[in-house]
């Protein structure tokens, strides 16, 4: 009996207040002398639960016996039915009834006095600016205003329902920061002519708050209102809403249902919001791939003071953060800041007899409408916008194809892409059908890259993929298609009708399906896995490609793959990988190679160990080469990297070489599998001087392009030789990473096969039967295109040797859309903010292989014609006025990679080239304050700079070789005659 009291009066003694649907911090985990852990709280049917922690084992065993609701031995819980405001807590053990009945009092949320009238100053600040400036200096505004608060009405039953009155008077609009006279917007008008008089009577009518325990229950005001009025006032009314002890809760305010930390100490109350939270209803979009997406990082504070159990001051600041990835020098930040403080507290009107709040409103005013707390969407439209077919007229001679080298061929490309978005189909059929022929092919990128209902709908009314002269647009509608930065399920259900349907040229068919393969990866990486349309395009891919019989048709299929890097179809890989002949067993390897190495199973390995052992059957050099690249790549084990080793020596002379290269380049350059490398090297039956001084010209070599503090670019280049000297493949590629995503930017794969006969060498083992071919091969941003031929057998060779212009084949040439980023943010003073970025790349990809029979001499070349402008666009609108801020940066550049080979001796000579042009390179900022008459004021700083061209180094051995080709040719050229 004795422990029982000590245990009742400790749980008394440490209560303190609790909230609906939450623990009361006072009664948990509080332990003094015989005290034991409990814990206080509120059912969501306002009944009171008592929990009794870490009972002594006898007690336990004595109480247990009494309980009408038992929980575990030592663990014991009890439901009292009675209010949460009149505590009553029994407790029985086997021969004593024990009652405790206690009243919480106004401990719960601010409480007002009765016949007051709390007289209150208010401000609402909104600044625009860069990441790292000083707010001293950011475009902006302030409203700031008187605001009356009074108590309507408390509940008989429960004083802590109560109806408070807010009003807002007086009204001004000013500069967040002090202008001079000339740029100052808002000189010479009244607040009424700057919000107009219908705005500025809207935002001064009265509301009426239910605050129930601290909380805004329900928001009463008139139902016709500006939406932009009510939010301003739906600010203002979720600062009246606060809890009066710590703890963590779901809370609903003008920012939605929020997570909200409370931390009481004293008279000062700290509520903190954890924005990234908070359910409401969102609009916008980001882009695929993180490098090339915004990171946007948002934190919310208000610090009350109390006195006399009401508010004496409020300070809230919410801080919205966003940064390009790829770049966090560029970037922008939102600062919302209200303040509320107490001026004076006046005699006021008296309470309204009611026992119902709904009395109560219809006697005030039967036009108040209970409206939610949480903000409704509202956007001001524009007047003065031009047309799509309008501003289409200003921009179109940017988009020549004679221009799509340029920064402004991208800058026009996004805008159009902004304007896109806000047309209806009619307006963008206009567009597409009235164009030139030369100038429809951007068109139908930016139409395609808009990605919406509209525009998805117009496009595929204008393709007709039954015409086979329109396969130019339908190719670029197709690579548009796999550049989506955030494709919807009703686009791949588009296209897989359209495959399924009559398609006149068979590439757009290849094509489609490859493209079909980059959606299914985007939208299963956005957990659109079980989507129907997703579900029916791989169920497409997978069925018919276990029932192709023709290469084509299986390298169509093995391609749409390699995009959609599904882990079912591993096992389909594999089988291809290990028994397909050349091409197909390459293809289907290439495309395991593309696979997280995390999916690669023990299977996996085994495949590709017996591929590069040829265990099973004879493999040609290309494919067993990349079944290492993958086993070296994904966690090898002491064995494999061992077997890997000893292999070199027994394989062909120019494989011997190339996979020394890259054992070299892992150690060089740190890879993963680096550490297990070195310690299979200290075994000196390895590593010895017979098996590392192979002679040959193949080589494999990685390096950085930029190394940064946001990201790094990283190149390898590797070039596989036959015996007799002919290129086997060229493999060029660049990724792009930060610690937490990679991005395959770009790959250009050159391969050629059966050239020997044309200098009557003899072909390396497993390529005998070999057709004459060449081709080449890109990735570009994560997604597989289809490859391009040079020429296929002997006859179409001899043909295009003896045509040759020495021209560059077109790969891919076209804008794409990278970053794509679109967002709504909800201020918690009131306005709407609109954070949009576009990053756009204006590109052309060329390549060609050139052979001189006379001179034995090989060359390819790799040209890279890029340029690239991104604009961010932050902008705050209120129905009075907008600020903001634009960033923009561009750049164009070259990158060519270039193979010259001399085949007339043995070793040959080859010279690899990696070559940067100068680039320009200029960055804007641009700060803007505007009202709707057309008054603005703008403050724009930039800087252009050159970025210096360079040639990337590769290893000694490389540049050597090169003195040698350059010095034969100038003396050849010297004694010519």
């Amino acid at each position: 009996m004795i422990l029982l009291t000590v245990l009742f009066l400790c749980i008394i003694s440490t209560y303190s207040a609790s909230v609906k649907g939450r623990s009361v911090p006072g009664l948990a985990q509080q332990r003094h002398n015989q005290c034991v852990y409990a814990d206080l709280f509120c059912s969501k049917n306002d009944h009171l639960y008592l929990s009794v922690f870490d009972l002594p084992l006898s007690i336990a065993q004595n109480l247990k016996k009494g309980f009408s609701t038992l929980g575990a031995l030592q663990n014991i819980s009890v439901y009292i039915q009675q209010p949460c405001q009149n505590y009553t807590i029994i407790l029985v053990n086997s021969k004593t009834l024990i009652v405790f009945v206690f009243q919480t009092g106004h401990t719960t949320g601010p409480s007002l006095n009765n016949d007051k009238l709390y007289k209150f100053t208010y401000s609402a600040e909104v600044y625009v600016d860069q990441v790292k400036a000083s707010l001293q200096k950011s475009a902006g505004y302030r409203i700031s205003s008187g605001v009356d608060v009074s108590l309507l009405w408390r509940n008989p039953e429960n004083d802590d329902d109560q109806l408070i009155k807010i009003a807002i008077r007086d009204v001004q609009v000013e500069n967040v920061n002090e202008r001079p006279a000339d740029k100052n917007i808002f000189k010479g008008k009244s607040t009424e002519k700057i919000i107009r008089k219908e705005y500025l009577e809207a935002l001064q009518r009265p509301i009426v708050l239910e605050v129930v325990r601290g909380k805004v229950k329900n928001f009463y005001s008139y139902e016709n209102e500006p939406g932009f009025t009510q939010n301003i006032k739906r600010g203002l009314a979720s600062l009246f809403q606060l809890q009066l002890h710590s703890g963590t809760v779901r809370e609903v305010d003008i920012s939605g249902n929020c997570n909200t930390t409370y931390h009481v100490r004293q008279d000062q109350v700290t509520k903190v919001k954890a924005l990234d939270s908070c359910e409401i209803e969102k609009q916008g979009f980001t882009s695929h791939n993180k490098i090339l997406d915004v990171t946007t990082k948002a934190t919310s504070a208000t610090i009350y003071v109390l006195e006399d159990s009401f508010i004496k001051s409020v300070k809230a600041e919410e801080n919205y953060v966003l940064l390009l990835n790829s770049r966090r020098k560029t970037g922008a930040k939102i600062v919302s800041k209200q303040r509320l403080e107490l001026k004076s507290v006046e005699a006021g009107p008296g309470l309204i007899a009611a026992k119902q709040v709904a009395s109560v409103i219809k006697t005030l005013d039967s036009s108040y409408v209970a409206m939610t707390l949480v903000a409704e969407p509202v956007k001001s439209e524009c007047k003065k916008c031009p047309s799509l077919s309008e501003h289409w007229k200003s921009i179109r001679e940017h988009l020549h194809p004679d221009k799509l080298s340029k920064a402004e061929a991208a800058r026009s490309f996004l805008s159009f892409i902004q304007n896109i978005r806000k047309a209806t189909k009619e307006e963008i059929l206009q567009i597409i059908r009235s164009e030139k022929k030369e100038l429809l092919p951007q068109v139908v990128d930016a139409v395609t890259s808009a990605q919406t209902p509209e525009s998805l709908e117009a496009i595929l009314e204008f393709l007709d993929f039954k015409d086979a002269s329109t396969s130019i647009l339908q190719e670029r509608f197709l690579y548009a298609c796999g550049f989506a930065s955030h494709p919807s399920e009703n686009l791949l259900k588009s296209l897989t009708a359209t495959f399924k349907g009559d398609i006149a040229n068979e590439e757009m068919r290849e094509t489609l399906v490859i493209v079909m393969g980059a959606l299914i990866r985007k939208l299963c990486e956005r957990e659109g896995c079980k989507l129907p349309a997703v579900v029916e395009a791989k169920r497409l891919i997978l069925s018919r490609l276990e029932k192709a019989k023709k290469d084509d048709n299986v390298r169509m299929y093995l391609l749409a793959l390699k995009n959609a890097l599904l882990p079912e179809a591993i096992p389909l890989l594999l089988k291809y990988a290990e028994s397909g002949e050349g091409p197909i067993s390459n293809l289907a390897a290439t495309a395991l190679q593309r696979y997280d190495p995390s999916l690669l199973t023990k299977e996996v390995k085994e495949t590709m160990n017996r591929i590069y052992h040829q265990n099973r059957q004879v493999h040609e050099k290309t494919v067993r080469t990349t079944a290492a690249a993958i086993i070296l790549n994904s966690n090898p084990s002491y064995m494999e990297v061992k077997n890997i080793l000893l292999s070199i020596g027994e394989l062909p002379l120019e494989m011997n070489k190339y996979m020394l290269s890259m054992i070299q380049d892992i150690l060089n350059f740190e890879m993963p599998s680096s550490k297990t490398v070195r310690q299979v090297l200290k075994d000196m039956r390895v590593h010895n001087y017979d098996r590392f001084a192979k002679m040959g010209s193949s080589s494999a070599y990685s390096g950085y392009v930029t190394r940064g503090p946001d990201v790094s670019s990283t190149y390898s280049l590797d070039i596989l030789y036959s015996g007799s000297g002919i290129l086997r493949r060229s493999n060029v590629n660049i990724h792009v990473f930060d610690r937490n995503a990679e991005l395959h930017a770009s790959q250009v794969v050159i391969e050629a096969q059966g050239l020997e006969s044309i200098i009557a060498a003899t072909p390396d083992e497993g390529e005998e039967n070999l057709d004459s071919f060449a081709g080449m091969s890109a990735i570009l941003f994560d997604v597989q295109l289809r490859p391009v031929t040079f020429f296929q057998g002997y006859g179409d060779l001899m043909s295009k040797m003896l045509s040759a212009t020495g021209d560059p084949i077109s790969v891919v040439k076209g804008l794409i859309l990278l970053t794509d980023h679109s967002q709504e943010i909800q201020l918690q003073s009131g306005p709407r903010a609109s954070t949009e970025f576009l990053g756009g790349l204006a590109i052309d990809i060329s390549g060609g292989m050139e052979f001189s029979l006379w001179y034995r001499e090989s060359k390819t070349n790799v040209k890279n014609r890029i340029a690239m402008f991104i604009a961010g666009n932050i902008e705050v609108d209120s129905f009075f006025m907008k600020t903001g801020m634009e960033t923009t940066l561009e750049v164009e550049t070259a990158l060519d990679f270039i193979s010259t080979v001399q085949f007339s001796q043995y070793p040959f000579l080859v010279c690899m080239q990696m070559d940067k042009v100068e680039s320009p390179f200029r960055r804007y900022v641009t700060k803007y304050e505007s009202l709707p008459s057309g008054r603005r004021y703008t403050a724009k700083r930039g800087k252009a700079e050159l970025l210096a061209g360079n040639e990337f180094p590769l290893h000694q051995e490389n540049s050597n070789m090169c003195r040698k080709v350059f010095g034969a040719k100038s003396d050849s050229s010297s004694s010519w005659f």
